[in-house]
């Protein structure tokens, strides 16, 4: 919402808003279901893309760049997950280069995709982590965490970070017992079990209705991409937002990133302590909504 993070992606906020902050780069992100580097058969080239990312930026460099921010699931960009492997090569990257890396772990972190954070998946540690959302359980809470290191380098160069609420107790005490609550109730267990339900579910409605492009994610982080043509895999935002709008009607609140080059990714975040009776129930009003659409479009 400001420039400097809008400078950050190019998925939105750019076009109309004139030069990005002076410093910042963005690189494609690797999306398996519209793969823009390919292998010969058709898939996605990842290595290709980041090799190629990093060359046009190494070319505008001066050969100082501080660091790499990435979420890793794209929430708001359409719950895109890189392939496996994808960050540990982006971490050699970054070192080579003398970066840090940052994790968003705004929306996966704190057991959403199954594990206590999405990095656990590709063996790496980032530099810096930030945290919110989930953190706060509602009340504006975030956190960054870092190194010790880090944290000593930056205050002997003299870095100030400050705001009025910074070190509220209210919102501390709420933060330590999420943690606590995530801890004793296994949560990050219960997002890989329900999380396999809802893909499954999401799936099954895929099978019925062609209109159903996509569905991917992890735990209880699902996006579903909705077409016009399964073969041409054409988008219709007025599809996504027919959906949305009837989803609504029936008892259903549902997010829908709408971004330039997608008709539509439906993102599913339950709470992470939703019951499989709520899942069903869920499931149960998109594929109906899904089947009107389908029938109507």
């Amino acid at each position: 919402m400001t420039q400097a993070a809008a400078s950050a992606t190019y998925s939105a906020g750019s076009k109309g808003y004139g030069p990005s902050a002076p410093g910042n780069f963005a690189i494609p992100a690797p999306n398996t279901y519209r793969p823009d580097f390919t292998t010969p058969d058709g898939e996605l080239d990842w290595r290709r893309q980041l090799d190629f990312a990093f060359d046009l930026i190494d070319a505008q460099s001066t050969g100082s760049l501080a660091a790499c921010l990435v979420e890793p699931i794209l929430s708001s960009g359409g719950v895109i997950e890189p392939p496996v492997g994808y960050f540990a090569a982006l971490h050699d990257k970054c070192r080579e280069r003398g970066m840090l890396l940052i994790l968003d772990e705004a929306q996966t972190g704190l057991c959403r995709t199954g594990t206590w954070y999405a990095f656990e998946r590709d063996g790496i540690v980032p530099d810096i982590l930030t945290l919110s959302k989930t953190l706060g359980a509602g009340l504006p809470l975030a956190a960054v965490v870092t190194s010790a290191e880090i944290e000593r380098e930056a205050y002997e160069r003299g870095f100030l970070f400050f705001t009025t609420h910074v070190a509220d107790p209210l919102v501390a005490a709420v933060g330590n017992t999420v943690i606590d609550v995530l801890v004793r109730d296994g949560l990050d267990a219960r997002a890989r079990a329900l999380g396999d339900l809802l893909r499954q579910g999401l799936w099954d409605i895929a099978d019925r209705h062609a209109v159903v492009g996509d569905v991917r994610g992890r735990g209880l982080l699902a996006g579903v991409e909705l077409v016009v043509d399964r073969e041409t895999k054409e988008s219709s935002s007025e599809l996504g937002a027919r959906v949305t709008r009837r989803c609504l009607e029936l008892g259903l609140h549902t997010n829908i990133a709408q971004l330039p080059g997608m008709g539509g990714v439906l993102r599913i975040a339950p709470a992470l302590t939703v019951t499989e009776d709520e899942l069903a129930l869920g499931l149960d009003i998109l594929d109906r909504v899904i089947g009107t659409a389908s029938a109507t479009r």
